[in-house]
């Protein structure tokens, strides 16, 4: 599961205005949808669907209470699955979709209020969501993947939260609490492994792509000799998986045999 965090800049993530533009690009994937007669997701949020982009521009551009001017006002999120990932979620578009809100809603944005510190839930995190179906310069015939817009004020307009603060979960000072966001990025996976009941391979988890960007050399080595152990053990696994069924086929033959032994020596004692 890739999430990312797209930093603020002059074009379509500039936060410190309107999301206006935002939700405008959000947007240009559903008329190439319904020219070709696909179903279109509207926004969502953590109770509502099919919600309209005036709404979300709207409910989004009034909760930034005692902001500056050049504060940031909302903050876009990306969440992209693996294809094995959208595999686990659903067969078809709508059923990943629907799988993908239900973790949005029941996995990530609780776990994204939570890492702040501040004793925030889900519900208090103002937050619109689109589904999209296709990925630019991509070749996969699954893409699915979710946008979010979340607002830098929580939903009571009072508390100031932002996903890219440096800060940890800090006692003192003027910034109380923080955001862990590689914390975050380990729990909403372990929590989709455990909503979609996933078996992730160790070289798919965050923990080890972590680790061969940013972590020393003994623990690269360390991750992928664990790597080699796992496949040694299901190569075993499998090997006697293999030695089962041969046995199991072997034992069959012999029972078919013995069936067609018996049949054949009573239709001898009858004279047939």
């Amino acid at each position: 599961m890739n999430i990312d965090f797209p930093p603020p800049s002059n074009g379509v993530y500039n936060n410190a205005g309107s999301c206006r533009r935002l939700g405008n690009y959000l947007e240009h994937e559903d008329l190439e949808r319904m020219e070709k007669g696909i179903y279109t997701e509207g926004f969502f949020n953590l109770t509502e669907e099919n919600l309209y982009k005036s709404q979300v521009v709207k409910d989004i551009d009034n909760n930034k209470a005692q902001l500056l001017k050049t504060d940031a006002k909302f903050y876009a999120i990306h969440i992209s699955p693996s294809t094995k990932e959208l595999q686990a979620m659903g067969a078809t578009e709508q059923e990943q979709a629907e799988a993908m809100k239900r973790y949005i809603r029941e996995v990530v944005i609780p776990e994204y209020a939570k890492n702040f510190n501040k004793g925030l839930s889900a519900e208090d995190i103002k937050f619109y969501g689109k589904i999209h179906f296709d990925r630019d310069r991509s070749d996969n015939k699954q893409n699915m993947h979710c946008h979010l817009i979340v607002s830098r004020k929580d939903q009571s307009n009072k508390i100031k939260i932002s996903p890219l603060t440096n800060h940890k979960n800090t006692k003192k000072g003027t910034v109380k609490g923080g955001f862990d966001r590689t914390n975050l990025f380990q729990q909403v996976e372990k929590g989709f492994d455990k909503f979609f009941n996933y078996n992730r391979p160790l070289d798919e988890s965050f923990e080890y792509y972590n680790a061969m960007r940013n972590g020393s050399i003994s623990e690269q080595i360390s991750l992928q000799e664990d790597i080699l152990t796992c496949e040694k053990e299901n190569r075993q696994i499998s090997l006697g998986a293999d030695v089962l069924i041969s046995k199991k086929e072997e034992l069959e033959q012999r029972r078919t045999v013995e069936k067609q032994n018996i049949r054949r020596e009573t239709n001898n004692r009858q004279g047939l």
